[in-house]
């Protein structure tokens, strides 16, 4: 009886969160103009958990869709600009002496970095060295920051939005791959459309102050994840997804030859896990209460683009990561 009543309140549940998500696109309509997958992309990892690395080059309003995300969300939003000089305790924080008026007895005290926020835009990732992006490393997986031998919590939902520009590589730092696993997507930002691009520059040169309202709490955003952790999956739909993770690696003794030929090193558990997560979300943001096969194939590229790391072989012969996914989906 009390599973019958549980199940009944996870109906009503995902038809909320179904409403829920078409007011969440609507009001960020009303700043972003186009970029409709994106934004859904942005809103399922959100949901999932997960984290997003942004690749756009500059003016796309990679900045301007996370901080309105964050307003129509009623979270706490914090900008990380991210350069050459930046330390580890710029982002966690730091320690001070702090000293009492009366008995002048003193006393170390942490001020919280920037780190201590809902969403966390780190801008231009790739412009500080790997000591410093290592101090995100900790907080995206385990939600919390140690710092001077003390352990800090971070506050729920926490999700992490860093953003590269892909023609400006002079004076940048790879990510290392143990941080790029720790995105849930690698989602690339393309131009416009003309249509978009010209009502773009009709609302930006106007005096056109759009109102935004707030949609959902941090509270209920929990809420919603916990559901989507509760959606059911066929084995079928999990077995294909570890079939495909399975298929990116070269030392798996049936992998294609073009895998063994193409690719140095394929991905890990965690990104069957991300398609999964990923697809159980986008079921119920579209009211379905289950996913299909077709959920995990439409997250292939996002989840598997940047956990693919293709040999000097695909190189010389200018083959990508996306187009070796194509090829794995097909075969």
């Amino acid at each position: 009886m009390k599973e019958n009543k549980a199940n009944q309140n996870d109906v009503g549940l995902v038809e909320q969160f179904n409403e829920t998500i078409k007011n969440i696109k609507a009001e960020i309509a009303k700043v972003i103009i186009g970029q409709d997958k994106i934004i859904e992309n942005l809103l399922i990892s959100l949901f999932s958990k997960g984290h997003c690395l942004l690749i756009g080059v500059p003016g796309l309003a990679k900045t301007l869709l996370i901080k309105t995300l964050a307003e129509v969300l009623d979270l706490k939003f914090s900008r990380i600009q991210f350069t050459p000089d930046l330390m580890p305790g710029d982002i966690t924080g730091t320690e001070i002496i702090d000293e009492e008026q009366i008995s002048k007895k003193r006393s170390f005290r942490f001020i919280k970095g920037p780190i201590f926020a809902n969403i966390i835009l780190a801008d231009e990732i790739n412009r500080t060295p790997p000591k410093t992006q290592s101090a995100l490393l900790e907080a995206m997986q385990e939600y919390k920051v140690t710092a001077a031998g003390t352990t800090y919590e971070l506050a729920e939902p926490f999700f992490v939005l860093a953003t590269q520009n892909p023609i400006e590589q002079e004076g940048t730092y790879p990510l290392p791959e143990a941080q790029l696993d720790r995105f849930m997507f690698n989602l690339w930002l393309d131009y416009p459309s003309f249509n978009e691009e010209v009502e773009i520059i009709r609302t930006t040169t106007s005096n056109y102050l759009p109102k935004l309202n707030k949609v959902i709490s941090s509270e209920e955003i929990i809420k919603f994840q916990d559901l989507v952790r509760r959606v059911p999956v066929a084995d079928n739909v999990i077995q294909y997804a570890v079939k495909i993770v399975n298929a990116t690696r070269p030392v798996n003794g049936e992998s294609a030859a073009y895998i063994k030929e193409w690719v140095s090193w394929g991905a890990g558990p965690r990104a069957a896990q991300y398609l999964i997560l990923a697809s159980k979300t986008k079921a119920i943001f579209e009211g379905r209460f289950t996913p299909n096969i077709d959920d995990v194939n439409s997250f292939m590229v996002p989840v598997l683009r940047h956990r693919i790391i293709p040999s000097f072989n695909a190189e010389a012969e200018n083959i990508s990561s996306v187009d070796i996914i194509d090829k794995i989906v097909q075969n």
